[in-house]
């Protein structure tokens, strides 16, 4: 006979409940719980990428926010919201605060590209889906070293 009434709902635990001391009873053989795997790194936004560029410039030419956002013609608040991320600029915007750092805005994205470039690299051999992709045999072969924007 169940010793279980009728009408109760039999719960099955997802993960082993540690035996009491009280009980007295020998604990049975528990596996180790294997450890989740990491979250992969989350890829930089393009934002994000020319906001350090323009940053790492101005700090480069130990220039302020103040100097570089006259400089611009555009506020010193959103020149600084531009270096931390905060906003996507337009391409204007970029070309006005690359010309203030004595820059044009193909080298504003060039120095962006080569950080892209170099997260990448960094990212090479890592688990994750590039590295699950390489050891499949499903990554693409050929290895582009360019520059593509698309709007």
């Amino acid at each position: 006979m169940s010793t279980q009434a009728p009408n109760e709902a039999r719960v099955i635990p997802l993960r082993p409940q540690a035996v009491p001391p009280a009980s007295g009873g020998a604990r049975p053989q528990q596996r180790p719980a294997a450890a989740p795997p990491a979250p992969a790194p989350r890829e930089p936004l393009w934002r994000d990428l020319v906001g350090d560029a323009l940053r790492r410039e101005r700090l480069a030419q130990e220039r302020t926010l103040k100097d570089v956002a006259e400089a611009a013609r555009i506020s010193m608040p959103y020149l600084s919201e531009l270096e931390r991320g905060r906003k996507e600029a337009s391409s204007e915007v970029l070309a006005a605060a690359a010309r203030a750092l004595g820059l044009g805005l193909g080298d504003l994205i060039t120095l962006a590209q080569d950080e892209l470039a170099r997260y990448g690299r960094s990212q090479v051999g890592q688990v994750g889906r590039v590295g699950q992709a390489r050891r499949s045999g499903t990554a693409p072969t050929a290895r582009y070293d360019g520059l593509c924007l698309a709007a």
